[in-house]
């Protein structure tokens, strides 16, 4: 039996944050991080855009709101710290057309009640900024920008070594048993005692919940977002990050074009229902995952109210000229020529039962266990303030 004072379950950037600020208030602690992968950050922060986003989107007062702001400072902090290449390149967010007007307004509003810098302009303004961009107007973001999210995990989980933390990996959780006092975990190797028990799962963490013998508040439901990039050729028609105005009647972003901080040009993505909850192709489907988002409640309440919305993004999946058209809103010179297949990625959406998804990060906590059950964009830029906001919690119990 091995013995520890916090064991954290996933190694992607929540759960090596969380090691992280925990060792940096109370080094004495002995931390274990336990990733079911042979590396760290192989799903949701491994698939990452890797954007350093604004916080311009999220309703004031939320931990989205909050944490994003602060957490984002934080990275950038962390980054110019560690020599980690980061750069604040700027975001527009961009009207098409009339119809898209009030909804900009609101954004802008939303923006300077959380604090962003940001300025609405107009479409001249537009053009010098991003050359090749329809738009009658848009929200510019100085602020936003990019960096790779892989390298700030491998730094974390460097720092958390040096500080004699422990990462092992190919370490699949199979057992949870919460006690009064202590919290006991099965691998297929071994076994850990643990004062207290981080859920940091992401696509897993409802399993894990239920492992510990809880209810999860909300389900995790995979959504595959599917990516082209641009040919090395067109990688001139987006300079930084050009984003649309989000439809209030869809939960999702729509497709948009990220620069990244290698100088590829990301376009996408395209939001379809995975048919597994690691399930990165078309072809990949795990029937277990598949039936437990099918025969969920709250997915078929959910696919009541966007079916048309949902039948049009699964056009674009199977239809190139589709997902071009879309592109062409944004920069009307793009053509299925100046496009490449990238990775896609899956995001662990949390839906609750009367099929509303789960708008905010949500954090729960049980006897000994800590859960993150729902910790979509902006979760990797705000990780480092998200970890804090953990540790802090376990401090006062420990």
């Amino acid at each position: 039996m091995n013995h520890c004072d916090v064991a954290i379950i996933g190694g992607g950037i929540i759960g090596l944050a969380t090691a992280y600020r925990i060792l940096g208030s109370r080094p004495q602690l002995r931390i274990v991080v336990l990733e079911k992968e042979s590396e760290l950050a192989m799903h949701q922060t491994g698939h990452n855009s890797g954007v350093l986003h604004s916080g311009i989107y999220y309703r004031p007062g939320s931990l989205k709101a909050i944490n994003c702001r602060q957490g984002k400072l934080a990275m950038q902090q962390f980054c110019q710290d560690q020599g980690i290449t980061y750069e604040i390149c700027g975001k527009v967010i961009v009207a098409v057309d009339q119809s898209e007007m009030r909804v900009l307004n609101q954004i802008f509003d939303r923006g300077q009640q959380n604090g962003v810098s940001c300025e609405l302009i107009d479409a001249s303004r537009l053009r010098e900024l991003e050359p090749h961009s329809a738009g009658i107007a848009a929200i510019h973001v100085p602020e936003a920008g990019i960096v790779d999210y892989r390298q700030v995990c491998n730094r974390l989980a460097e720092i958390v070594t040096e500080h004699q933390g422990e990462i092992r990996t190919r370490c699949q959780v199979s057992s949870i048993s919460l006690q009064d006092d202590h919290a006991i975990i099965g691998t297929p190797s071994d076994e850990w005692q643990a004062q207290w028990i981080v859920n940091c799962g992401g696509l897993q963490c409802d399993r894990l919940i239920q492992l510990a013998g809880d209810k999860p508040k909300a389900r995790i439901v995979p959504f595959r977002g599917e990516y082209f990039e641009l040919k090395p050729a067109a990688r001139h028609l987006c300079k930084n990050l050009i984003y649309p105005v989000p439809n209030p009647n869809f939960p999702f972003l729509g497709v948009h074009f990220t620069r990244m901080i290698n100088g590829s040009v990301e376009c996408g993505p395209n939001a379809v229902l995975a048919g597994a909850r690691e399930g990165y192709t078309k072809t990949k489907i795990n029937p277990r995952d598949l039936w437990q988002s099918v025969s969920y409640p709250g997915f078929w309440r959910l696919a009541g109210k966007h079916w048309m919305m949902g039948c049009q993004e699964m056009w674009r999946s199977l239809s190139k000229p589709a997902f071009v058209r879309a592109l062409r809103k944004l920069i009307p010179e793009i053509t299925a020529d100046d496009l490449q297949p990238a990775p896609a990625g899956v995001r662990a959406q949390a839906l609750l039962p009367n099929g509303q998804l789960v708008d905010d990060f949500l954090i729960v906590e049980s006897k000994r266990m800590i859960s993150v059950n729902n910790a979509p964009s902006p979760a990797a830029t705000a990780a480092l303030n998200i970890g804090q906001m953990i540790a802090d919690k376990l401090v006062e119990r420990l």
